[in-house]
């Protein structure tokens, strides 16, 4: 180059850059994952991992269904130890009462606590006898589910609200109500500011009548959670159906309206935290939520509008049973001091007693009947515009030898009855390899004889190859979408909605087959949401792969995971 001038070399050095640049950002270009090619990348990435792994095929094996698999409603349950009390009593006389989680938990939630633990220092007395409470915090739902199986029966409840109370009675189970309310609280939409902006505009104000009518025109995603255990998920589900019908919530103007609602909800998380994530991934443009727990998240209230539905959350307080006169002056007592001018402060300092203007437009003279017929409404036609398909994924490596294998064996049978006839189901299990047990088919009584055959089979051996299971699950899923479409085509029928899921049951971390960072982008491109119930203490792995795309991570002992997954699939399947 010494020929050259100083400028002819900048030239020459500038033309070759460019030259460079340009062929490096051709590359780059044409190696992303744009919208166009991503997923056809993601099955080529995934075809690759299937090839390295060893896939079997079990023999079908079929199994006569009988009410032998189904649990009695107290077997499903967990011993009440998995709740332990929050607060022991320890005189004489004592009694105990289920405390939903917002009254009895930590912080600005455990009001309850402090109240009952100042009122046992107290040291009250009743006929002479020094007298104590204690505290279980469990959630409504639950609580009912032990009271009404007869698996544990406290001397009280004060649930969320009294809609509980109500289902108890309906059950024929004794329940007094003591006080109509303890606390005041509201169940509420959150819409961000720019979507209620936006409705204020469009409908001319935010209420559930035009909350359901922008959902159902699909101009907002709705969510909420699952009315079998959420106090706030029921009110909002009575709340809906009311719109479409206040004359009868279960006439089948009511059940069409909400069909329709239905279709364009995203979301029936299986619990807040959930629901809480999808709002902040954006995928959701209103949730609910408890005033209490808003005013108490500065991210919430700054981010937020709070919108009061349904009826109100005044917390009741019931007896339950026939208590003795001694045990029932307690509760009155203990009631008394919950309601008196330094409870009260401290409860409304906890976010408590807000809203006591709201008033709501549905009359609270549901019966309990109607209540829990409401409940099978949703059941049965939450997910009828959809096809449902999902794929079991049961680790069957050597650690889940003994009762962990026998407890998932049984929870799976059990969960039969709340899986949806027209949902299609398939089984893969894993250990070192992975076996195709069951293929994706519609879960009639030959699918169901298959699957229990198949999940009676299931033993354990070997290692741990987690994301090999799921990278065949994936498969698994796409293949029996496209059997479905073209299926349709074939019947001169419109393509079906599919909502495909997948169920990962597992008892440790992978340690063996491909990572999760082999298959991460596999996960995100498919978009299959993945809820994974962790059977030990370390389940950070199954938290990131359910988060990929929004699904919850249960965190699970052996002992439990039947109710867990009874819960899971009314919430999802």
């Amino acid at each position: 180059m010494n020929n050259f001038s100083n400028k002819q070399r900048i030239a020459i050095l500038t033309g070759l850059f460019v030259v460079i640049f340009g062929i490096i950002f051709f590359i780059t270009k044409a190696g992303s994952d744009n919208s166009g090619n991503s997923e056809e990348k993601a099955a080529k990435r995934l075809a690759n991992i299937l090839d390295d792994i060893k896939i079997k095929e079990a023999s079908p094996i079929k199994a006569t269904i009988t009410d032998e698999d189904i649990l009695e409603e107290q077997e499903e349950l967990p011993d009440i130890t998995k709740y332990p009390l929050t607060i022991t009593g320890d005189k004489e006389l004592n009694i105990e009462i289920f405390v939903s989680p917002e009254k009895a938990g930590s912080g600005t939630d455990g009001w309850m606590n402090e109240v009952a633990k100042k009122f046992n220092k107290s040291n009250p007395t009743v006929n002479g006898k020094e007298a104590s409470v204690s505290i279980r915090s469990v959630s409504s739902g639950l609580a009912v589910d032990y009271i009404t199986s007869g698996k544990y029966v406290p001397d009280a409840i004060t649930p969320s609200n009294d809609l509980w109370g109500k289902m108890i009675e309906a059950k024929n189970i004794q329940v007094e109500m003591v006080a109509e309310r303890l606390v005041g609280n509201q169940a509420g939409i959150l819409l961000s500011k720019k979507t209620y902006d936006k409705m204020v505009s469009e409908y001319g104000a935010v209420n559930m009548k035009s909350i359901t009518e922008a959902t159902a025109n699909n101009e907002i995603k709705m969510g909420y959670t699952n009315p079998f255990t959420s106090s706030t998920g029921m009110n909002f589900l009575i709340s809906t159906l009311y719109c479409y019908d206040s004359s009868d919530l279960l006439s089948d103007k009511a059940i069409a309206g909400f069909v329709k609602f239905q279709e364009n909800v995203p979301l029936v998380s299986f619990n807040t935290l959930q629901m809480r994530k999808s709002a902040e991934s954006g995928s959701l443009s209103a949730f609910v939520l408890e005033y209490q727990t808003y005013i108490n998240d500065a991210a919430l209230k700054s981010e937020y509008v709070f919108t009061p539905f349904g009826l109100r959350h005044d917390n009741p307080m019931y007896a339950v049973g026939e208590l003795s006169e001694d045990k029932m002056a307690l509760l009155k007592m203990f009631t008394e001091y919950c309601l008196n001018a330094e409870s009260q402060k401290l409860a409304t300092d906890y976010g408590f007693n807000a809203n006591d203007n709201y008033k709501s437009e549905m009359p609270n003279d549901f019966s309990g009947a109607t209540l829990i017929s409401a409940q099978k409404l949703y059941k049965t036609n939450k997910n009828t515009s959809k096809t449902i398909m999902a794929v079991f994924v049961a680790d069957v490596s050597g650690s889940m030898n003994g009762p962990a294998i026998n407890n998932l064996r049984t929870s799976l049978l059990n969960s039969m009855q709340y899986i949806n006839s027209d949902n299609y189901i398939g089984l893969i299990s894993y250990s070192t390899d992975v076996t195709i047990n069951l293929p994706v088919a519609k879960f009639d009584i030959n699918q169901q004889s298959l699957f229990k055959g198949a999940v009676q089979s299931l033993d354990t051996t070997g290692n741990t190859a987690t994301y090999d299971a799921v990278a065949v699950a994936i498969n698994m899923l796409d293949e029996a979408k496209a059997e479905a479409v073209k299926e349709a085509e074939a019947n001169g029928e419109a393509a079906p909605d599919i909502k495909p899921l997948i169920f990962l049951l597992s008892d440790g971390q992978q340690n063996s087959g491909c990572s999760l960072k082999d298959i991460r982008g596999i996960v995100e491109a498919y978009g299959y949401p993945i809820y994974s119930i962790g059977y030990n203490e370390n389940i950070a792995a199954l938290e990131e792969l359910s988060s990929i795309n929004e699904a919850a991570t249960i965190k699970s002992q052996s002992d439990d995971i039947i109710y867990q997954l009874k819960n899971l699939f009314n919430s999802e399947m």
